[in-house]
């Protein structure tokens, strides 16, 4: 592969919902342009993007993959991105390099909640953005209805640039509606008229593309009041200005799997999508988070942001990376300025899925790989030390399906922490978090198939075998009234006996930990033993009277008590302030708190009723909804236990389109019956480990 400057370099990402052909549409260029020699597909294990064992166990994209494209002098990075939720991490890297996005929609199915996410992610960066509709060789689609579809949910900004000819419900060919002409497979040398049948929507097409050119420049705005015709120098000089400004969003047609429409996408990209290079300068930020304005041009000193990362067992740490400035050579040393260490460049790539093409250098806003960094991981910078520069983190989505995770042998328990460490690495949005409180490893995923494509890569690349459980819920106990009693603690075993004797009153408080005070008077117990007597209460709050967990909202007033000048002892004291507790928490009327979620769930409108319905069933409240797009958003508080595996739940209620947040909010009070049974589990327990 030859080198390509930044002004011949486009960006662009693929998004779309899972299904419309993503991955088709990519594997199509390659074929289209010679550079596999067939057309490769997920399910049968040939597709040059989806190589993974997961990927083609699946069927579909888990991983963000590259494909560059040679086409008429230019370089097309085509950034594919999976399409199901459960890995929306892996698109929001693809998303963060991207310059321009292609959103492929099905002909069949039109715009899918996919489509809606997709079109938000690409409208909050202000990317261009083309739409392709795939599939229209498909039996039962409609073009103008999958674009009457788009437009009519995303706005008048949506226009066709190109349709299919259909006879006999089948493609024979299509209108490029900028030229005005007609171009059929069985006859591709020269251009045609327009079939009549069609000569009135091309029309019409063709005039929501000059009004929107003609907003484009003041000029070309009084020409088309004026009823005059642009020039196709004009055409193409306001269609670029369009849709880098937003007002335009083309929309092309064809079939990934036929291979129809391939060439007419690849010259768009080339003739009116933006390159890096455009945008003139870029925002970096020095040691002390100060603004650094970049020339986005290979005069510029170097930068680089790594976006992935592949730990890779044989070739060691592979991390892609997005040039941001200058020109990144082969056996060059740049400066990490989120570690503060210097990294050695030694051999640079450009990746086309899952082969690696060894290239001398990249230029600014080119995307390649560079393999075996020693401490540079994903969202860190490399930029030349005297720059030592760093660029804002992606913000990739926070895991919610939190599952324990339990090594089945002994030499698991020892690989695991190493081997879920490399894991967490290559993927932003896993996490394990160790639980003091109820001593369990949870590892956290977006969902089922996340964590299952995670426990398998364990298995299958690290030879660390776990098993996978719900956690166990951390609730708390605290008490609704007030109580005193007496600890006495006295032992006399020969020699020096111990001697602990106090009086201690309980009762709430509005704080998280124990609040502790002495009211003693006269020295009934001398201020020595007060820490003692606290260290013995802060123990016995590990542990409620009822169910064992943590007590919360507990103040603890030592107000009297005796000792002995010579048997009184601090582990006496401590000893008495456990007694005392014991004693006391029967009286102090305890309960069970249980803690409470507040949740975010996005939905096609659809499924508002279900989802409503069934939050109610799990005691949730529902604090409100708004309405996006095509899809609902519905705010509400529920307690966790209810939605420690909602991620599937929600999936099977939405057929799998349904996502959610959610962040711990407060502790309320259980019901009665969720008391009871806490607490029978607790007993149950109990039981089982003596």
């Amino acid at each position: 592969m030859k080198d390509y400057k930044s002004e011949q370099i486009r960006n662009v990402v693929l998004l779309g919902h899972r299904g419309s052909g993503k991955t088709s549409v990519v594997e199509a260029t390659l074929h289209y342009t010679k550079q596999t020699d067939r057309l490769g597909k997920t399910v049968d294990g040939t597709s040059a993007m989806d190589y993974d064992p997961e990927e083609i166990k699946r069927g579909m994209s888990i991983y963000t993959s590259l494909c560059p494209i040679e086409w008429k002098d230019c370089k097309i990075n085509f950034i594919d991105t999976p399409g199901y939720n459960d890995f929306a991490g892996e698109q929001a890297a693809g998303v963060e390099v991207a310059d321009n996005a292609l959103i492929v929609v099905s002909a069949k199915d039109g715009v899918e909640p996919g489509t809606d996410k997709a079109w938000k992610e690409v409208a909050e960066r202000k990317l261009p953005t083309i739409f392709f509709i795939n599939k229209i060789d498909e039996e039962h689609t409609s073009f103008e209805k999958a674009y009457e579809d788009i437009r009519n949910t995303f706005g008048a900004s949506v226009m066709p640039f190109e349709m299919p000819i259909m006879e006999n419900e089948k493609v024979i060919g299509s209108v490029n509606i900028l030229k005005n002409k007609a171009w059929y497979y069985n006859d591709p040398s020269a251009p045609k008229e327009v079939p009549a049948n069609l000569a009135d929507t091309v029309s019409m097409y063709h005039d929501q593309i000059c009004e929107a050119v003609a907003s484009t420049d003041d000029e070309l705005m009084e020409k088309f009041f004026m009823g005059e015709p642009f020039t196709d120098a004009e055409l193409l000089q306001g269609v670029r200005k369009g849709i880098r400004s937003g007002e335009i969003h083309p929309v092309y047609c064809g079939s990934a799997v036929k291979e129809i429409g391939i060439e007419r996408l690849l010259d768009l990209v080339v003739e009116y999508l933006p390159t890096y290079a455009e945008r003139g300068t870029v925002t970096a930020y020095d040691a002390n988070n100060n603004p650094v304005q970049l020339m986005t041009s290979e005069e510029e000193k170097p930068s680089a942001f790594i976006f992935k990362t592949i730990a890779d067992p044989f070739a060691g740490r592979i991390s892609f990376m997005k040039v941001m400035s200058g020109v990144v050579t082969s056996d060059s040393q740049l400066y990490n300025a989120n570690k503060e260490k210097t990294e050695k460049i030694s051999q640079l790539f450009s990746l086309k899925g899952k082969y690696q093409i060894g290239v001398g250098k990249l230029f600014t806003g080119d995307i390649g790989a560079v393999v075996k960094l020693q401490v540079t991981e994903t969202n860190d910078t490399l930029s030349a030390k005297e720059l030592a520069v760093h660029y804002p983190e992606i913000k990739f989505p926070e895991a919610m399906l939190g599952m324990a995770a339990w090594p089945k042998t002994r030499a698991d328990e020892d690989k695991f922490s190493q081997a879920i460490q490399r894991i967490m690495e290559e993927d932003k949005t896993c996490k394990l978090e160790h639980n003091v409180e109820t001593h369990e490893q949870v590892l956290y995923g977006l969902g089922d198939q996340h964590v299952d494509v995670i426990k398998n890569k364990l298995s299958t690349k690290y030879k660390v075998e776990i098993d996978l459980t719900t956690p166990k819920v951390q609730y708390r106990e605290t008490i609704r009234g007030k109580a005193e009693a007496q600890g006495k603690h006295k032992k006399q075993t020969g020699g020096a006996g111990q001697y602990g004797d106090v009086w201690v009153r309980f009762e709430p408080c509005d704080s998280e930990e124990m609040e502790f005070a002495v009211e003693v008077v006269g020295g009934a117990v001398p201020k020595q033993y007060y820490p003692a007597v606290e260290k013995g209460l802060r123990e016995c709050m590990l542990e409620g009277p009822l169910a064992g967990y943590k007590m919360v909202g507990v103040k603890a007033v030592l107000y009297d008590g005796s000792y002995h000048p010579v048997d009184s002892k601090e582990v006496a004291f401590v000893a008495a302030a456990h007694l005392a507790y014991k004693a006391a928490m029967p009286k102090c009327k305890p309960v069970i708190l249980e803690p409470i979620v507040e949740m975010q769930v996005t939905v096609p409108d659809e499924y508002t009723g279900t989802i409503i319905g069934d939050l109610t069933k799990r005691r949730g409240m529902i604090m409100g909804q708004e309405a996006e797009g095509k899809l609902t958003v519905i705010n509400a508080e529920v307690p966790q236990s209810e939605v420690m595996v909602y991620s599937t739940e929600l999936r099977a209620m939405t057929q799998g389109v349904g996502i959610y947040t959610q962040k711990f909010l407060r502790y309320d009070p259980a019901p009665a019956n969720v008391q009871e049974k806490v607490i029978a589990e607790a007993k149950k327990a109990a039981e089982e480990k003596k």
